[in-house]
C-alpha cells in the first residue's frame, strides 16, 4: 500500500513531470520564446544536477558499497556504475529519433517536429521518474533536490514540444495536450517503480541506483543542458545560474543534516 515513504516521491515525480506544461504556458503568454528564462532554467538545473551527483548520490553510493566491499572496491564499483549510468544516457540519446531539420516551415513538417520531440522526451522522462521515486523513497531531501533539477529542465523541454505543435496547428489545446503527454511519462515511471521495484529496494540496490543516476545526471548536464544554455549567449545569466544551482544544494545540506 501507499505510505508516506512512497507518497512523497510519487508526488515529487508528478510535480516534476507537470512542470513540462509550464513551458507551454510560457509560449502561450509571451510574444516570443523567452531565451533568458530558458538559459536560467537550463543552467540552474545543470548546477543542481552536478552538485547533487557529487555531494549526495556518489558519496552515498561509495560509502555503502565500501562498507560491504572494502574501500578500494567500493570506490571502483561506484565509479563503474557511474560510468554505466552515463553510457545508458548516451545510448538513450543515440536511439531517440531526431526531429527533422528543415528550412521549409510547412505546417505538416512543423507538426512532425513537435510530435517527434514529444516521443523523444517521453522516452527521456520515463527513467527520470524512476530515479526520482527511488531516490525520494530513501531520502526525501535528496528526492526534492533531484525533482527540482528535473522540473527546471523540463520547462524548456515543454517549449520545444509546444512551439512547433502550436504554430503548425494554431491550437493551444493540442500544444498543451502533447506537452502534458510528455510530462506524464515522469510520474508513470515513478508509479511503475513503486509497483515493481519497491520490494527489492535495499542498501546495495539503492547504492547502485544512486551511482547510475549520478552518471545519468552528469551526462545530461555536460552533454545537453550546458551546451544548450550557452547557445543563447547570455553568458552572465549562464554563469550566475550554474553557481546559484550549486549554492542551492550546498545550502540545503545545512537544513537536511
Amino acid at each position: 500500500m501507499i505510505n508516506n515513504n512512497s507518497l512523497i516521491p510519487l508526488i515529487l515525480s508528478l510535480l516534476a513531470g507537470l512542470s513540462t506544461v509550464i513551458g507551454a504556458f510560457i509560449l502561450f503568454f509571451s510574444k516570443a520564446e523567452n531565451k533568458k528564462l530558458i538559459t536560467f532554467a537550463l543552467s540552474y538545473s545543470a548546477g543542481v544536477m552536478i552538485t547533487v551527483s557529487f555531494t549526495d548520490l556518489f558519496i552515498s553510493a561509495e560509502e555503502t558499497l565500501s562498507k560491504h566491499n572494502g574501500n578500494i572496491k567500493g570506490v571502483l564499483y561506484s565509479l563503474l556504475f557511474l560510468l554505466i549510468g552515463a553510457l545508458m544516457a548516451l545510448l538513450i540519446d543515440k536511439f531517440i529519433p531526431e526531429a527533422p531539420k528543415t528550412n521549409d516551415n510547412t505546417n505538416e513538417k512543423l507538426y512532425r517536429v513537435g510530435f517527434v520531440s514529444m516521443i523523444a522526451l517521453m522516452i527521456h522522462n520515463f527513467p527520470e521518474g524512476i530515479a526520482t521515486f527511488i531516490s525520494g523513497y530513501e531520502n526525501t531531501s535528496l528526492g526534492i533536490s533531484i525533482a527540482l533539477a528535473i522540473a527546471l529542465h523540463n520547462i524548456p523541454e515543454g517549449i520545444s514540444i509546444a512551439m512547433p505543435i502550436y504554430y503548425s496547428t494554431k491550437s493551444k489545446f493540442k500544444a498543451f495536450k502533447y506537452t502534458l503527454y510528455s510530462g506524464l511519462a515522469e510520474p508513470l515511471g515513478a508509479f511503475l517503480a513503486f509497483l515493481f521495484l519497491r520490494p527489492y529496494i535495499n542498501d546495495i540496490i539503492l547504492s547502485i541506483t544512486f551511482a547510475l543516476v549520478a552518471g545519468i545526471m552528469l551526462y545530461i548536464s555536460f552533454a545537453e543542458l550546458i551546451p544548450a544554455a550557452r547557445r543563447y549567449k547570455y553568458h552572465s545569466i549562464y554563469l550566475f545560474s550554474i553557481f546559484l544551482g550549486i549554492f542551492t544544494i550546498i545550502l540545503s545540506h545545512t537544513y537536511s543534516h
